[in-house]
């Protein structure tokens, strides 16, 4: 059986996925950490088994035997965007045996709670930019306000996956003379060692640069903008929007246009705080919401995770004080 008392957290990303078994007095007894959640690709089950691996490894850490680990699982994930999802996959973990209760939402809403006070009643929106961007808002008496988040198909636009397609994108027409001039050009080839786009596309198409490497082009976009390059300043600033539309509306829904409540703003892109983006999107926010706070949150997601689960159980604030001071450590 587990620790007595103990709590399990999930947060799975596109990217990487952490796992924490902490006591209900906010103290972390096991964690884990593996590689992204997608189960859109690899299908529900095979990418809950992936989780299984990662939380066996933090119940082993914290000492717990066999299953049920936790008095409750938190878990917060990644391509779970749609209602249909979040059963699917919440009967699947609850199938697992890690916990005798189960709750799964979204991984914006783990970033949200790791951004938001702690006691009072929950209020704010987030918005996290990794390898995507999504968006989810808490109003009072726990309203909320989500978007599918599916990909260009629901509407979507920014991400760090987005933003490398679009300077390759850019950079290929520049080198061809399809499109403007731009630093671009030179400077994504040269990240991989490469003299040209033809050679980059080439490495690229062929896998001798792996598909995966491509987010390694997102800090060159961010330094070309930052040296002046307009093709390179239009694409964070369209980002800069991007973030500051899903905000906007979130807060419209759920009627906090005119409220002093944070906005939390995370996942890889965000949390670089590259001043080009950071300050845009601090400046488009108060042009739409002129009461709203921006929080940077460069926590580990799982903190949220966690936070929410020591929510469920009733854990007092001390708990979720001692949690953030781990992480704060950390």
């Amino acid at each position: 059986m587990g620790v007595s008392g103990a709590l399990l957290a999930i947060d799975a990303g596109n990217s990487k996925t952490d796992v924490v078994l902490a006591g209900p007095d906010g103290a972390v007894l096991g964690a884990a950490r593996g590689g992204g959640f997608q189960p859109a690709r690899a299908g529900v089950r095979q990418a809950v088994d992936g989780l299984a691996a990662l939380v066996e490894r933090a119940a082993a850490a914290a000492g717990a035997g066999a299953p049920p680990y936790a008095a409750h699982v938190s878990a917060c994930l990644a391509n779970c965007d749609l209602p249909v999802e979040e059963e699917l996959l919440t009967a699947e973990i609850a199938a697992r045996g890690w916990g005798r209760t189960v709750a799964v939402a979204n991984d914006t809403f783990a970033l949200l709670r790791a951004g938001l006070p702690d006691g009072g009643e929950p209020v704010g929106v987030a918005v996290v930019c990794g390898a995507g961007i999504n968006c989810a808002g808490l109003g009072p008496d726990g309203r909320t306000a989500r978007f599918p988040a599916v990909g260009r198909l629901s509407g979507d636009w920014g991400g760090g996956e987005c933003l490398a397609e679009e300077a390759l994108w850019a950079a290929a027409r520049a080198a061809d003379g399809r499109g403007g001039p731009t630093a671009l050009a030179r400077a994504l080839p040269a990240h991989f060692g490469l003299d040209g786009m033809p050679a980059l596309i080439e490495a690229l198409h062929l896998g001798r640069v792996a598909a995966r490497r491509r987010h390694e082009l997102v800090p060159v976009l961010f330094a070309v903008a930052a040296a002046g390059d307009a093709a390179a300043r239009a694409l964070v600033t369209r980002q800069a929007e991007e973030v500051v539309a899903m905000a906007a509306v979130a807060l419209e829904r759920l009627g906090l246009t005119g409220a002093g409540v944070p906005v939390v703003l995370g996942g890889g892109v965000l949390a670089a705080r590259h001043p080009l983006l950071h300050e845009q999107v601090v400046a488009l926010l108060a042009g739409r919401a002129p009461r709203a706070v921006p929080v940077v949150v460069t926590a580990p997601p799982v903190l949220g995770a966690a936070l929410l689960a020591l929510d469920r159980a009733g854990a007092p604030a001390a708990a979720c004080a001692r949690l953030r001071a781990h992480y704060d450590a950390a």
